[in-house]
């Protein structure tokens, strides 16, 4: 594994100093460079949280991941830049599903001089910033954010409401590696997972953020929301090499899938509408 190799895969021609304003640097430009995507899961393709496959996938082959393999890189590269990093446990709308959510997404707690700083690159639609462990409410490229305690070991983000997941707590120590692993393997192979269940692209962009769900691709701003239903496969496929950079031709084979899956899902929109 070569951290030049990674810094040009985020576009940056130099080695950012271990301070806040290189982690901020080095957190954006891997926000703006790689796309969120869960396109092995639909494939059934295995993914892992070993960073030697991650690497890989994300710097040698041009493609994104999801949280584990997001933060995954960041917090390797992070570490050979010099910087203090505890990969640590997030719980993705813990506020809904209890402990069972542990584990289901991964997190980075950087200590600067400054304090202490959440590194998350693996949300999807989170802000484009490091974010400083300091409870309030916060604006970030012109999306709202906020941070609250739960309790003496857990924390809770809450995203911006047009975001994909309301919020997700975490925990600042260390994390249990086999549990990351073990809800890794979970959430790519069990028919009640919504990674199985739909395909996800998220990317930020210059002006906001693009999100793609299944059929279905919404682009925000701080001002505008904009929506779509892609018309056919191709349609799909263009939109993920222009608006995404991902050029995965095995993605053809999902349009079935995916145009079955958001019917079952308007459906039962219509079914819970108000009569």
């Amino acid at each position: 594994m070569n951290l030049d190799r990674y810094l040009k895969r985020i576009g940056l021609d130099h080695r950012p100093p271990a301070t806040l304003e290189g982690l901020r640097m080095v957190h954006r430009a891997h926000l703006l460079a790689i796309p969120y995507e869960n396109i092995d899961v639909q494939l059934g393709r295995p993914v892992t949280t070993a960073i030697a496959p991650i690497y890989d996938k994300i710097i040698e082959r041009g493609r994104g991941g999801w949280c584990y393999e997001m933060n995954g890189s960041l917090g390797w590269a992070l570490k050979e830049l010099g910087f203090d990093v505890i990969r640590a446990t997030g719980a993705v709308v813990r506020a809904l599903k209890g402990e069972a959510a542990v584990g289901n997404h991964l997190v980075l707690r950087v200590e600067l001089p400054e304090g202490l700083y959440l590194a998350d690159v693996g949300f999807g639609d989170g802000p484009r910033d490091p974010i400083p462990l300091k409870v309030g409410a916060f604006v970030s490229e012109g999306f709202h954010f906020g941070l609250s305690r739960v309790d003496d070991a857990w924390w809770r983000f809450a995203n911006d409401p047009r975001g994909s997941a309301p919020s997700f707590d975490f925990n600042l120590a260390p994390a249990d590696e086999a549990v990351l692993a073990a809800k890794c393997e979970f959430l790519q192979t069990s028919p009640m997972s919504p990674f199985v269940q739909n395909l996800v692209v998220q990317r930020h962009m210059s002006n906001g953020l693009a999100i793609l769900r299944g059929r279905t691709l919404r682009e925000l701003t701080p001002t505008e929301t904009r929506e779509r239903v892609f018309e056919d496969v191709t349609d799909l496929m263009t939109t993920l090499t222009t608006v995404f950079g991902l050029d995965v031709p095995e993605v053809a084979g999902l349009w079935s899938k995916i145009v079955t899956r958001h019917d079952e899902v308007m459906a039962q929109k219509k079914a819970a509408a108000p009569a």
